[in-house]
């Protein structure tokens, strides 16, 4: 089971608080956090890098560096983050939030919220989405 208490340890990151969050955004995510992201979510490695926008090639570049920029930490984490409020919407389900993620919804225009969610302002959306479903709110 993963745990539920954060994006930062869907990533494997120790953090406190916020604050701790946004100092490994700016010093750039270690290559690592992907690979707990991908174990998280079960992705493939090329739906994770369509979900971030990260191509391939530089995936295969970051993981020879050992780091990734700040953009595409930022875009790690906002996917880390809609993955950890998807497994609280279905209680710590695995299963049921990367279905739930990967089947189109009507309240998305008939997206996927792993689509959706490939832009700040749509993973805001998604957000929105799982609050009003957590709290029974009609989508």
């Amino acid at each position: 089971m993963i745990r539920t208490d954060g994006p930062g340890a869907v990533l494997g990151i120790k953090a406190r608080d916020s604050t701790d969050i946004i100092d490994a955004l700016e010093t750039g995510l270690a290559y690592k956090s992907l690979t707990f992201l991908q174990q998280a979510t079960g992705f493939s490695l090329e739906m994770l890098a369509d979900w971030t926008g990260i191509s391939l090639r530089t995936l295969h570049r970051r993981s020879s560096e050992g780091r990734f920029r700040v953009d595409e930490s930022e875009r790690i984490y906002r996917a880390a983050n809609i993955f950890h409020l998807a497994l609280r919407l279905f209680e710590g389900d695995q299963d049921a939030a990367r279905h739930w993620l990967t089947t189109p919804q009507s309240a998305l225009h008939h997206k996927s919220p792993l689509q959706f969610s490939q832009t700040e302002l749509g993973a805001r959306q998604v957000e929105d989405l799982i609050g009003r479903l957590q709290y029974g709110v009609f989508s």
